[in-house]
């Protein structure tokens, strides 16, 4: 995933997905918290059954994903939760000093075996693959090692996580000692993602035993390492459908492809005037990064899932938020720009048009099968 990001960030596809930014005060109060957090977020303490590892984003100070399941689990679980990239959940713990030292020694480059030429011989683009390997892999090593010993201290029975494919130094740890994990979807899967796309199922190292979906389509849409099952677990979190705004069109950016996006919400907002064009920004995106032109509003408060239970149109790219508002009962365009082959499915049935004329967006269709994408909230026995 790191050397993806780094391929269409340098070729000009995509930009940051995420990105970051911090003060040199921002950076030494993080070191502060890291210290902090020796002692009063220290995971070794207590005795717990289950990890739970949540995702950092957290709308409206909830984390969606497993809100649910750790109601259920209650106090056997475990909680952790970093706080380097988001607030951590209250009550949780983390191993964030750790996390962040386990990176700062390392050589300046490795040998990639010809990985990193072979990579610019096919794209023309050039990728640090050596200096990626450098860090990442003693890193890996060194949480993986002291994740074994954080496991092995509660005699964890199961391993919950998000985004297991940027946790695989927790992963790995568990599949060392047998311990069965479990993924919670937290975004889009497709053909295209390489956290999940494995074609032909082979075996791969460091994988969760389960992915708990949130619906059937997601089982199938993509070939998962082999001994991968699923499970629709469904979701709790989708607000009611609300009266819907005829007029409202929501575009939902992400930092790979947001000022591109812009430009189309421009030209939809001009060959349609009589919409009122909101341009949904990522919570990890910046404000001051866009300038609308007239006729594009930039929308950066609230909730968007309450936003697109009012709106009755949506345009992105490859946010999952498409998915949703397709639950939510938006007629759904999708950008022909990079990425768009992640609607590929839904364009294909019929439940979203891929936009190719700005004047087409009144024509494009509702999701009758929505249930496909975000069935019921159905969490199995525990």
């Amino acid at each position: 995933m790191r050397v993806f990001h780094e391929l269409t960030r340098r070729s000009g596809i995509h930009g940051v997905p995420h990105p970051v930014r911090r003060s040199t005060g921002a950076k030494l109060g993080l070191v502060g918290r890291h210290v902090a957090g020796l002692a009063t977020r220290n995971p070794f303490l207590g005795r717990y059954d289950a990890l739970v590892v949540p995702h950092p984003r957290k709308p409206d100070g909830v984390e969606i994903y497993t809100d649910e399941l750790r109601s259920a689990l209650g106090p056997s679980a475990l909680i952790l939760d970093s706080g380097i990239n988001g607030v951590p959940l209250p009550g949780s713990r983390n191993l964030d000093f750790f996390t962040s030292a386990a990176g700062a020694v390392h050589s300046r480059s490795v040998d990639d075996r010809g990985v990193g030429a072979a990579l610019s011989a096919l794209t023309g683009v050039s990728v640090p693959v050596g200096a990626l390997l450098a860090r990442e892999v003693p890193k890996h090593l060194r949480l993986r090692a002291l994740y074994r010993r954080l496991l092995k201290r509660h005699d964890i029975k199961t391993v919950y996580v998000v985004v297991a494919y940027f946790h695989q130094h927790i992963v790995g740890a568990a599949r060392d000692l047998g311990i069965r994990v479990v993924e919670l979807q937290h975004g889009a899967i497709s053909p295209f993602h390489l956290g999940y796309s494995y074609p032909g199922r082979p075996v791969v190292a460091d994988q969760p035993d389960e992915l708990w979906t949130f619906g059937s389509y997601w089982s199938s849409v993509a070939d998962l390492p082999a001994g991968m099952q699923t499970s629709v677990v469904g979701v709790p979190y989708l607000p009611a459908v609300e009266p819907k705004d005829p007029s409202l069109a929501v575009f939902l950016s992400q930092g790979t492809t947001g000022g591109d996006l812009l430009h189309v919400a421009s030209s939809v907002a001009k060959a349609n005037p009589g919409l009122k064009v909101l341009f949904r920004l990522h919570p990890s995106e910046h404000a001051a990064d866009y300038t609308p032109a007239p006729g594009v509003e930039l929308s950066t408060t609230g909730n968007t899932l309450d936003l697109l239970a009012r709106a009755t149109y949506q345009v992105g790219v490859s946010t999952t938020a498409l998915f949703e508002g397709m639950a939510l009962g938006c007629r759904t365009a999708v950008a022909n720009l990079p990425g768009h082959e992640y609607l590929a499915g839904p364009i294909t049935a019929g439940h979203a048009v891929l936009l190719t004329d700005p004047a087409d967006l009144p024509n494009a269709p509702l999701c009758p099968t929505p249930d496909i994408y975000y069935a019921p909230s159905a969490l199995p026995p525990l």
